[in-house]
């Protein structure tokens, strides 16, 4: 039926939970920086997080669901200290503020048997997350769902715009010349979905301890994909 599976990635394959509010974790912050002689109170780095953050929003006018690479946030807090710190030490920040604002990261229910399925199936899977590639990246290693997807990854936070946005998706579809009609959206957001079918795409809103669909007396799991294999 389907030879190219998409996947949303959080709330679909990866249930996490993160808490930015936490006063340790902008403690924790300010010290890393200070480590790189940038030198931040927590609260004065927490505001000036929250500043920078919203600037690039602001600056963001290719689409009406913006998104911004999470790793120029935190070389401004540099720059703004007359640090210039090299691209490893970039990302080595963001990922400490992922990690120390996480409370919990694992695999949503069936996700390994499904993906386990459609890669014996020879089916052809593919990641379109509204995601940042800093984090995501090694969030999927953690969780052991790296060796199903390959490099067929495509985060929000390259191209400056995110789902539900239709070009998300029709970007994606043309770059990987993929037919439409053997083609399948996978997300637990419905408006995901929503903007899928409206674009003629194809596409399944599932249910997860993450959706947004709880109250629906309908609930269709991941395991719902093993009915559409051939």
């Amino acid at each position: 039926m389907y030879k190219h599976y998409i996947f949303n990635l959080y709330g679909t394959l990866i249930d996490i939970a993160t808490n930015e509010e936490k006063d340790q974790l902008w403690s924790k912050m300010a010290m890393l920086y200070g480590y790189y002689e940038a030198y931040y109170t927590p609260e004065e780095l927490k505001e000036k997080f929250s500043k920078a953050q919203l600037r690039y929003f602001k600056m963001n006018t290719k689409s009406e669901y913006p998104e911004v690479d999470i790793e120029n946030v935190f070389y401004k807090l540099y720059k703004d200290k007359k640090i210039k710190p090299k691209n490893k030490v970039i990302t080595h920040t963001a990922r400490t503020f992922r990690l120390l604002s996480t409370e919990h990261i694992k695999r949503c229910d069936d996700v390994l048997e499904v993906l386990e399925a459609l890669k014996k199936n020879k089916k052809n899977i593919y990641l379109l997350a509204n995601a940042q590639r800093a984090f995501a990246v090694p969030e999927i290693k953690l969780v052991s769902i790296k060796k199903y997807l390959g490099d067929r990854l495509y985060f929000s936070s390259d191209f400056g715009y995110c789902a539900p946005d239709p070009k998300f998706y029709k970007k994606f579809i043309e770059e990987y010349d993929l037919n439409p009609k053997y083609t399948l959206v996978i997300s637990n957001h419905s408006p995901d979905i929503n903007s899928v079918k409206n674009l003629g795409l194809n596409g399944l809103q599932i249910h997860t301890t993450q959706s947004n669909n709880k109250n629906e007396s309908t609930q269709v799991t991941l395991k719902k994909l093993l009915e559409t294999l051939d």
